[in-house]
């Protein structure tokens, strides 16, 4: 589905249209189910992330300025949700990585690793990274992200994605090689 009809659901939303609202979690629930559970590894706490989301996207739909994708909206809500959570269980952990990066974030073999292991070998790899460096990872690949985007939906600087990208990828790169060597 366009941005532009997302754009409409919620304009829809915002009059009070609860069969737009019904669409619109059709739509967003799954998307933001798989973005909470990658963070939150329970289900029970990923699907509470939906339902407080959906509720705010009901209440707070008025608000939406059309300054980014309704996408990168959405998951910034879940976002601040998915830290409620931590802060909740007394976990958010504080990561202080440098700022300031150079624009050229150098590509690692991390693709070329990725298509020749199993997505048993991936998996196990992405659960060993820090909750921050996941959380790239699976924006930028699996919800096709840009680094602006992500550090709009998770409130940090363009820098500091490109930080935990880079961190990640060659994490993952080197417990990707160690599962092939061993």
């Amino acid at each position: 589905m366009d941005d532009a009809a997302n754009v409409e659901f919620l304009k829809k939303i915002a009059d009070g249209n609860e069969a737009a609202m019904h669409d619109f979690f059709k739509v967003f629930a799954p998307i933001v189910y798989a973005f909470a559970l990658n963070r939150l590894s329970e289900g029970a706490d990923a699907a509470d992330v939906v339902n407080d989301v959906m509720l705010q996207v009901w209440k707070n739909a008025h608000q939406f300025e059309a300054r980014s994708k309704v996408k990168t909206w959405v998951l910034g809500i879940a976002n601040f949700k998915i830290l409620d959570v931590f802060r909740k269980r007394g976990r958010v952990q504080l990561d202080e990585l440098d700022d300031q990066i150079a624009d050229d974030v150098l590509e690692t073999g991390f693709s070329e690793i990725a298509l020749e292991q199993d997505a048993k070998s991936i998996k196990h790899c992405m659960e060993k990274l820090s909750q921050n460096h996941r959380q790239v990872v699976h924006l930028a690949f699996f919800e096709d992200m840009a680094y602006p985007e992500i550090a709009e939906t998770i409130d940090c600087p363009t820098g500091t994605v490109k930080t935990r990208m880079m961190h990640a990828k060659n994490n993952l790169k080197r417990c990707l090689q160690a599962l092939q060597a061993a």
